[in-house]
């Protein structure tokens, strides 16, 4: 059977869905089951009707994870640029005490590696999930 696109219209308006099948399961697959729905933005009966009728169903992106990457990629942005500020301008940098100031770059270098690290977790846990989704 060839996959099919995920259907888009898998509420039908004025359809009442009058029958149901019973799949006995053990529960680590129903756990499973329920995982994969949600991993597809689906509740258990439309993903399971979706996949029995051949239609092929994709991830949704965690809206959640999305934002967070978003916010952590600005902060990345907003702590470069600070440190591109500071060693750009001489005059600014003359009236730190050398000591304080590079233990000011390092704390900031420190923050943005930090964050990098972070991003870069958060984008392992999306695409983690995106394979087991699978």
């Amino acid at each position: 059977m060839t996959e099919k696109a995920l259907n888009p219209n898998t509420k039908k308006r004025g359809v009442v869905r009058s029958k149901d099948l019973r799949v006995p399961v053990l529960p680590d697959e129903e756990a499973e089951i329920k995982r994969l729905a949600a991993s597809v933005g689906l509740d258990v009966a439309p993903y399971l009707r979706n996949i029995g009728l051949g239609y092929r169903v994709s991830s949704v992106l965690d809206l959640k994870k999305v934002d967070e990457l978003a916010k952590i990629s600005g902060d990345l942005g907003r702590l470069g640029g600070l440190l591109k500020l500071w060693l750009t301008d001489d005059e600014k940098l003359s009236q730190f005490n050398p000591v304080k100031l590079r233990s000011a770059i390092e704390q900031a270098l420190s923050q943005i590696l930090a964050n990098q690290e972070y991003l870069r977790n958060t984008i392992e846990a999306l695409i983690d999930r995106e394979r087991f989704s699978r």
